[in-house]
């Protein structure tokens, strides 16, 4: 008999939480007026600083999820099943994000847009992934700390010299791998420093799944969490500076200077310890559903919002055109149209799948009927051209 695993359903909600402000994050910032964008403005501050939130929460909660689930079974290395599945599902994730910018008008002209080599959080997330699982086959002949030793020193790195290879262009690449590196092409995500996020929650992941059957497991995460995320929060500019004080390395400068990616860091984790301290609260199943359903969502609000395919999206026609007045309400309906539309989706989707299966095994079937058909009219066609020609015998 299997071993029940204990499904931490905080996080499906956290998850929920950073899909639906991602959702009304990127409708709010698309459409709302720019004569209404005032920093000055409390309102306005604080919904731009949870914006701020809302992306590094997801790349943390995609790691932590994928890497629970990585090594919460008895097999490992390349016979651990969820490695095949990391792989399959981080490549998906890599074509779903390069179909959701495919813009069908222009391949009928023959085009490919340069819009559609950008890179964006599926595919940063997808190639996350990837790396995890490439990490993950690296270490585990090796002791059980260098996993997760592996991962932290990876997120350290990656936010410590975020200054460096933040002002490389990566110009000698082609450019639909430099858009993987640099912003400066158009990107959104790039993989650093957001792989830093991913890797994170993995390593979070390792440190639930090592202490799970701890009996103080979540009142010492909660403390933890609470204490190093504020001390991040608060501290960790100071901490930059004392450094550079003490030893005139412009490193530390430049951090001091620009220190988002620790400081968001130390609102992950606040969020981690709000999410765990009320996690009793939080196993509504619509919520727990939203959270599990995130792909679905954003592929949905993305076509809805950005036009894939025919470009025909909300973006084209109001972009940055709405007063707070109306950006608020048709914010909160678009959330609601989007997530609807995707667990709808979730519902039926054996049922979508098979008839879409249907559909193109019958449109194979008559396009290869069509083709005999055709091949033997044209054979016949052909040989009474050559016996007119006289060139062939009746």
């Amino acid at each position: 008999m299997k071993k029940k695993t204990a499904r931490l359903y905080f996080i499906d909600a956290m998850r929920a939480w950073a899909i639906l402000m991602m959702l009304q994050g990127h409708f709010v910032d698309g459409l709302l007026d720019t004569a209404f964008r005032d920093d000055t403005n409390t309102i306005f501050g604080i919904w731009k600083y949870f914006r701020g939130i809302t992306a590094p929460v997801f790349f943390t909660v995609s790691g932590f999820i994928f890497t629970y689930l990585l090594v919460r079974g008895d097999k490992v290395g390349f016979e651990n099943p969820r490695v095949k599945k990391g792989i399959k599902r981080g490549l998906e994730l890599l074509l779903i994000g390069y179909l959701l910018r495919i813009n069908l008008f222009g391949l009928l002209q023959g085009q490919i847009y340069e819009s559609f080599y950008l890179v964006d959080v599926l595919h940063c997330i997808g190639l996350s992934i990837l790396g995890i699982v490439g990490i993950y086959l690296l270490t585990f002949k090796r002791k059980g700390f260098v996993f997760p030793l592996v991962l932290a020193a990876a997120m350290f790195s990656i936010f410590l010299f975020e200054p460096l290879y933040a002002t490389w262009n990566f110009s000698s690449l082609p450019s639909f791998l430099a858009n993987y590196l640099t912003r400066s092409n158009g990107s959104v995500f790039t993989i650093l420093p957001w792989f830093g996020y991913a890797a994170t929650g993995g390593f979070l992941s390792l440190l639930f799944s090592r202490f799970k059957n701890f009996k103080y497991l979540y009142p010492t995460a909660i403390v933890s969490t609470a204490i190093i995320g504020i001390g991040l929060i608060l501290f960790s500019s100071d901490f930059f500076y004392i450094l550079y004080q003490n030893t005139d390395i412009q490193l530390f400068n430049n951090i001091l200077l620009n220190n988002y990616l620790f400081i968001r860091l130390g609102n992950v984790l606040v969020v981690f310890t709000v999410f765990m301290l009320f996690r009793g609260l939080l196993q509504n199943p619509t919520l727990l559903k939203i959270g599990q359903s995130t792909l679905s969502i954003y592929v949905v609000h993305f076509i809805i919002l950005y036009g894939s395919f025919t470009g025909l999206g909300l973006y084209r026609f109001l972009n940055h055109a709405l007063t707070p007045e109306v950006v608020v309400p048709s914010a909160l309906l678009f959330m609601v149209v989007s997530t609807y539309t995707a667990l709808q989706y979730e519902r039926h989707k054996e049922f979508i799948k098979l008839n879409i299966a249907s559909t193109l095994h019958f449109c194979w079937i008559q396009t290869e009927t069509l083709a005999l058909y055709t091949a033997s009219l044209l054979k016949t066609l052909f040989f009474r051209l050559l016996r007119r020609l006289g060139l062939a015998k009746n």
